[in-house]
Order: structure tokens, then sequence, then C-alpha cells
């Protein structure tokens, strides 16, 4: 199972209070483990501009607003860029598959900020990271339902919402969901 570029849904009672209610996009899945970015949790009272001026970056002409998300509990201070597969940068990008891409270096941010980068784009800062086999036992511990993942539902819905909207992907309820595990 390759979970790259697919979204992990938190299930209810999945014990970790960082991941309540998360959309993880998954970057990265082989033996070795795991990387993906929660794409649903904003971080409190930091935005693009903010994050700019702390880098010392000029924004361009028409400055672009995009929030800072959460991206996992791993290397906070590490900034991340999911985007659109219509950027890249050669030795710095990953392809994650044919629609999206991952860039963690500051060009992109130089980039994003003179209105060069991606069409679409998720800034995050941390990451959420899995060992190996771990991420496979969390899901058969009914911890994670997983969905593919769609610019639209990653770029282009509210934060607030990516959590029930990507239930609806599975055709999943949410208030029918319960937190406890069965085998038939």
């Amino acid at each position: 199972m390759d979970l790259s570029g697919k979204l992990l849904i938190a299930m209810p009672g999945m014990g970790d209070p960082r991941f309540d209610k998360s959309v993880v996009f998954m970057c990265a899945h082989s033996d070795e483990g795991a990387m993906g970015l929660i794409v649903n949790k904003p971080a409190p009272d930091l935005a693009f501009g903010d994050l700019l001026e702390q880098l010392g970056i000029e924004p361009g002409p028409n400055p672009i607003r995009l929030p800072v998300h959460v991206g996992g509990p791993v290397e906070h201070g590490r900034g991340f860029v999911l985007h659109s597969a219509d950027y890249g940068r050669a030795g710095a990008t990953l392809g994650v598959n044919e629609a999206f891409g991952m860039t963690a270096t500051l060009e992109i941010l130089e980039d994003m900020a003179q209105g060069r980068g991606p069409k679409s784009a998720l800034l995050a800062l941390g990451y959420a990271g899995w060992g190996p086999g771990q991420i496979e036992n969390e899901i058969q511990r009914n911890g994670w339902l997983t969905c593919d993942a769609t610019g639209n539902l990653v770029f282009d819905t509210d934060d607030g919402n990516k959590w029930t909207a990507a239930l609806k992907v599975l055709g999943v309820d949410a208030l029918l969901l319960s937190s406890s595990a069965g085998r038939a």
C-alpha cells in the first residue's frame, strides 16, 4: 500500500489530540516510513506576510494572502510548501504525483512573494512523520481513513470544512462515525 498523494482522515477517538479532526496530505510513504502535512489546522496569528517579514523576503507589488498551517508535531521551525504540480525546482521539489509537489526551500517563498510561485499552494510549519509500519498499524487500529486527494479539497476548501469534506468523498457522514473499532 502506497499512501503518497492520499489524504489521511483522523477518526474520532484516535487517542492523539494533536491529530483531532485532522486531514493529512501524505507527501511520501515507503517501507522506511511516511511523511505528511496537516492541511486543515491554521497556525494562530501567523500569516504568509508575517513569515516573509521574519525571513527578510520582500513581497511583490501584489502580495498574496496565505495562511500558515501547523503541518504536524515534528520540526515546527521547518517550513514546507505543498503545491500544485505546475511549479518545480530541480533538486528541491518532491513530485508527489501528477497533481501535487512539495518544496521546502526559501526560493519557493521568494517566488511566491513575487508572484512566480505555483498556481495553488499551502504553507505548513512542521510535519507529521511515522516510522516503518507505524501508519499501517494506526489504520488497522481504526485511527485513520484514507481517500484520494484533490486540489479542490486541499487548496480551495475552507480549513474548518476539510475534515467533513474529506469524509464526504468516502460517502461517510461525520455524525455517524464511532470511536470504537470492531472486527467481523
